[in-house]
């Protein structure tokens, strides 16, 4: 059985101010656990118009102390932006918030410009080129253990110190991630919503073939994370998705704005070249009803043997984003677990 999980950018629509969305997620998120949603993860951007997640660690923190069972994470964190130190002191607080319920999804990329890469750490491009050798400190940081024999941090522990650790993730939409994931022996999630689709069947021919076993991960754990959206007729679905196709026309040109209603993109009239993109858009993208989306769901599972996927829904209407997961849940047989009851937020 396929494992779903939410990934969310806490995305700014127009009519909002980008505060709304941070609220926004965390609402979405215990709605996930409610229906039965097996992990909630947090996606990590800068200095966009577009995207309001810019700490996953204050997000997850403030969803694990107001959910009761799904597992929450970071999709990804962007490592070379920090000291790696830091990421497990953090999350290691994450874990005792949330004990054995807590993700650690770890990236490479910039999630920004180079100009605002740099602001967050000059040394950001150096830090890249050694993203593995991080990847291993914060591993040992994270698992209690002293790092490298002459390593000059290796008596330095990450508190606070507990029974359970963060499940490690590689995050990646090429080879490298892949490559990564297979080396330390951790799960590996492809963004496929990134490449729509170009490059995951490489990836994880690689991440499998060279994949070394590790304790806590005898076999390799694959999934992927697709933009996907279910409304109750084709006719909406179609309606909805204006919003997506006109953010990712605007991305494809450099461009990261708040994601508009579809309204506003009814009343704007493509050129015969934009026309063209958002066809190809369409055609390439996960949504429709609940069974015409599951059906994509699954043909996706089985053609690259997944046991999960992570499903992005970015649409103008919380409304109508809840509902899509609702529906979604209902089609792949979600266990629901129900409210948690006597947590919450304002």
């Amino acid at each position: 059985m396929i494992r779903l999980s939410v990934l969310d950018q806490s995305t700014v629509v127009t009519g909002r101010t980008p505060d709304a969305s941070i609220r926004e997620s965390i609402r979405l998120a215990q709605h996930a656990e409610a229906l039965g949603y097996s992990r909630y993860w947090c996606a990590e951007h800068h200095n966009s118009d577009s995207q309001a997640g810019t700490a996953p660690e204050i997000l997850i923190g403030a969803i694990a102390a107001t959910t009761r069972a799904i597992r929450v994470g970071s999709a990804g964190v962007m490592l070379p932006h920090y000291s790696s130190l830091k990421v497990a002191e953090q999350f290691r607080v994450l874990d005792a918030i949330a004990p054995g319920r807590i993700d650690l999804g770890l990236g490479r990329a910039p999630g920004s410009d180079g100009r605002t890469a740099y602001a967050l750490n000059p040394n950001a491009e150096t830090a890249s080129d050694h993203f593995p050798a991080a990847v291993r400190d914060l591993m040992h940081w994270l698992a209690g253990e002293k790092l490298v024999e002459g390593h000059p941090f290796r008596d330095i522990r990450a508190q606070p110190q507990g029974p359970t650790m963060p499940e490690v993730w590689i995050l990646g939409s090429s080879d490298y991630g892949a490559q990564v994931a297979a080396y330390f022996g951790l799960p590996f999630c492809f963004a496929q919503f990134i490449s729509d689709g170009a490059g995951v069947g490489q990836a994880f021919s690689v991440y499998r073939e060279s994949y070394r076993p590790s304790a806590l991960h005898p076999t390799p754990h694959a999934a992927v994370c697709v933009w996907g959206m279910a409304a109750e007729t084709e006719e909406e679905a179609a309606w909805l998705f204006k919003s997506r196709e006109m953010s990712r026309l605007r991305r494809d040109r450099g461009e990261f704005s708040a994601l508009p209603s579809p309204e506003e993109v009814a009343s704007y009239t493509y050129t015969p070249g934009e026309l063209a993109r958002v066809e190809r858009y369409r055609a390439r993208a996960f949504y429709g009803t609940a069974a015409a989306v599951g059906a994509r769901l699954r043909a996706l599972a089985e053609e690259h043997a997944l046991e999960e996927i992570a499903v992005l829904t970015t649409v103008h209407d919380p409304e109508a984003r809840r509902r899509s997961y609702t529906l979604l849940a209902k089609e792949f047989g979600l266990t629901p677990r129900g409210p948690a009851e006597g947590i919450g937020i304002a």
